[in-house]
């Protein structure tokens, strides 16, 4: 192993194909499943990183666990398909794959670094002892000494000292513990690598850190990304593209500075203007009212209308599709009608 980019393909390569993906949370005879994401389609490119953002309860977790095929009962992915594009192998269908093939894409070609490294680490395991068993799990010629010595490798990446790796979770602090997940999740050079929101338990400070570390191991290493998190503002500055989700559903999608200059949805809007800039004339912020539906029980047509200022007569009761709009996508209505003016955006807060 090494640390050069695992292929040369151009980022315009597709890796993941995600189509009309849809995932369930069954319940009991005769109440009906909760559609927790429903009809998700997009693609993610080698070398990509592609935000996905929204309110708590809009589907962002269980789309990553869809996509990793780690939900447990009662969700069950109940349509739609996931092509995994391999490095020099046949595209493969995960949601149709079985649990013994899975285990061999896990980490090799897929990893997942969780919220909580606390949860993901091994409490009673040193940390080298997570890294070793992990690497020979994948790389059964290797011996425990070379082992040893990658993951000493792969902690100094994220500037974590070797001889930590001696130490248990609990002896570490939180920066430690979630820069040390991200280095796990690298270890066998996986080609895609999904993050549940992995700067949420750490300081801002620490924040800045860790995203610095994975911008930089994905230049060099050349993985791609999806990165989940309800920060819109994180997203900004971190992705290439970003989907937002609502209610289960991608209601729009494009180039982050796009998002943030020029947003379709006035959901996207209402998140953009939620955060204040650094450099800007003082201003009252508005937050989004109200909060969004049950997905046990959503409204008719827009998720979004009972919330949405900008909302009209087809909102009530017409749900709208996924549509070319602005250089992205997106699902209003509005956009069958006329263009969301999002206002100019000061040259101090350019991207």
């Amino acid at each position: 192993m090494n640390d050069s980019p695992r292929n040369d393909a151009p980022r315009n390569e597709v890796l993941l194909q995600v189509k009309n993906l849809t995932v369930e949370y069954v319940q009991p005879a005769p109440e009906p499943g909760v559609v927790a994401c429903r009809d998700l389609t997009f693609d993610l490119h080698r070398g990509e990183i592609l935000g996905v953002a929204g309110e708590s309860g809009c589907g962002k977790s269980t789309l990553i666990t869809a996509l990793t095929r780690l939900q447990r009962m009662p969700a069950v992915t109940t349509g739609g398909e996931i092509w995994l594009h391999r490095d020099g192998g046949q595209p493969a269908d995960l949601v149709q794959l079985s649990e013994r093939a899975l285990r061999r894409l896990r980490w090799s070609e897929i990893a997942i670094v969780m919220q909580s490294a606390m949860d993901a680490l091994n409490p009673v395991m040193r940390l080298g002892a997570q890294f070793a068993d992990a690497l020979r799990e994948h790389h059964r010629d290797m011996s425990k000494k070379a082992a040893w010595a990658r993951a000493a490798e792969l902690v100094a990446m994220v500037g974590i000292s070797p001889d930590r790796l001696r130490a248990y979770p609990h002896e570490l602090s939180g920066g430690m513990r979630q820069r040390a997940s991200i280095a796990l999740a690298l270890a066998c050079e996986p080609s895609l690598v999904v993050m549940d929101e992995p700067t949420t338990a750490v300081d801002v400070v620490m924040q800045r850190q860790i995203l610095s570390q994975v911008l930089q191991m994905r230049e060099r290493l050349g993985f791609a990304v999806v990165f989940v998190t309800h920060d819109l503002s994180l997203l900004l500055e971190l992705a290439d593209r970003i989907a937002i989700m609502y209610a289960g559903r991608v209601v729009e999608m494009g180039a982050a500075r796009d998002l943030y200059s020029n947003p379709q949805h006035p959901y996207t809007r209402g998140l953009r203007d939620s955060f204040p800039p650094l450099f800007a004339p003082r201003q009252e912020l508005h937050g989004i009212p109200g909060t969004p539906p049950s997905l046990s029980s959503p409204p008719p047509g827009c998720a979004f209308h009972p919330r949405c200022t900008r909302r009209f007569e087809p909102c009530d009761d017409r749900t709208p599709l996924l549509v070319p709009s602005g250089g992205g996508h997106v699902a209003c209505h509005l956009h069958s009608t006329a263009g969301i003016d999002a206002g100019p955006v000061p040259e101090e807060m350019s991207l």
